[in-house]
């Protein structure tokens, strides 16, 4: 893990003088809450230890200059006020996109020099896009004293993912990076974007949540995301409400009765599902019975997996082996066909979960998957 001060170094090398300073923006995993965030629901994320970690440097000449030490390209150098949405800028498009949604929102931000290094795994649904999105708005915000709040910050970076990158993503991602407390998770309302930080120190239980990446993504997730949330909204059109978020877990049987449209009646059916499913873990979580939230992880991932349809076998592998050999409940998180399996485990269960998790995939000839467990971290700050 590269730290703040070899980071700055890189950055002077490159460069030629010192930056202005160095900030870090985590990846997160996602605890319950999974394709609510744009259906205006709730969700219940972690931050991560891993991190992007950006030395960034004010310009005024309106040039914007990029490197990556985690990509093989040359640095790039763009004009802020010639960046342009939906251009294929590769992994550039991320913290350029945060520049031109800061500069298309009215903030004087006039260039800058940015070396960016990251540990957050990528295609593993840990959000590595939003912690490069996160730390670059952060950075921007302190070095221009443009005085937004960490809530405005993340709805900006998310605009700059859907708007200049493409991605119809929800604001989750971006807030759990902006916004996460230490030994926390963070329940958010994606409406309103209200949010409360709930104690979640399983240590002190004697638990461990795990990560499992699978190190698996199939091309079958193309697109999926984009036509799960236009069923969304079409089950939100037919149901007369702005949004799921709108029908109460009480009234869904009578709701799917009025979908004709099978596929619609399934995605409709897991995200009131899941909104639930995130109350659930709330009341459990602030009752003390922390161990009771495994058997809901595992209904959520039943309802990714039947009525979203968009877990794969090598997901399905990792919950079912990791629940057989003992762990309290598992499901996947993130986007879906591959990526990773969050699984809650007494602590002294860890080491015969994983073994059975690993040697299940090397049986099916699945790709090894990484473990490491998920220790609830702080957000987006600046390191020096």
């Amino acid at each position: 893990m590269a730290t703040a001060s070899e980071v700055a170094a890189r950055f002077e090398e490159l460069y030629g003088y010192a930056p202005d300073g160095v900030w870090s923006a985590p990846g997160r995993v996602n605890l319950i809450g999974e394709y609510t965030d744009f259906n205006e629901g709730f969700v219940m994320p972690l931050a991560l230890p891993h991190t992007a970690v950006a030395a960034v440097a004010r310009r005024t000449d309106g040039i914007l200059r990029l490197h990556s030490a985690d990509i093989d390209a040359p640095l790039a150098e763009l004009r802020v006020d010639e960046l342009t949405p939906l251009s294929d800028g590769g992994w550039a498009a991320y913290p350029a996109g945060v520049v031109w949604a800061l500069r298309d929102a009215g903030h004087p931000v006039t260039g800058a020099d940015l070396h960016l290094a990251s540990t957050v795994p990528t295609g593993a649904g840990l959000s590595s896009s939003a912690a490069l999105e996160v730390v670059t708005a952060l950075a921007l915000d302190e070095l221009f004293g443009l005085g937004l709040t960490r809530p405005e910050l993340a709805v900006l970076a998310q605009r700059a993912e859907n708007a200049f990158v493409g991605v119809p993503c929800g604001v989750m991602d971006q807030t759990a990076s902006a916004c996460c407390a230490e030994g926390h998770a963070l329940h958010l309302d994606c409406r309103d974007l209200s949010l409360r930080q709930v104690p979640f120190d399983l240590a002190a239980e004697g638990l461990r949540l795990l990560v499992v990446d699978t190190r698996v993504k199939h091309a079958l997730g193309d697109g999926a995301y984009a036509e799960r949330r236009a069923g969304c909204e079409a089950g939100a059109r037919a149901l007369g409400v702005s949004h799921l978020r709108d029908i109460p877990y009480e009234e869904l049987p009578a709701a799917l009765e009025r979908l004709p449209d099978d596929k619609v009646r399934r995605y409709v059916r897991h995200v009131v599902s899941d909104n639930h499913r995130v109350a659930q873990v709330i009341g459990l979580l602030d009752a003390g019975d922390v161990r009771a939230i495994g058997p809901v992880l595992t209904e959520g991932h039943a309802s990714l997996r039947d009525d979203l349809r968009i877990s794969c076998p090598e997901l399905d592998l990792v919950v079912s082996t990791a629940n057989a050999a003992g762990a309290l409940g598992a499901r996947m998180t993130g986007g879906g066909f591959g990526g990773s399996v969050i699984v809650l485990v007494e602590s002294g269960d860890t080491d015969a979960v994983t073994e059975a998790v690993l040697g299940a995939s090397a049986e099916a000839g699945h790709t090894a998957p990484r473990v490491f467990p998920a220790v609830a971290s702080a957000g987006a700050r600046r390191e020096k």
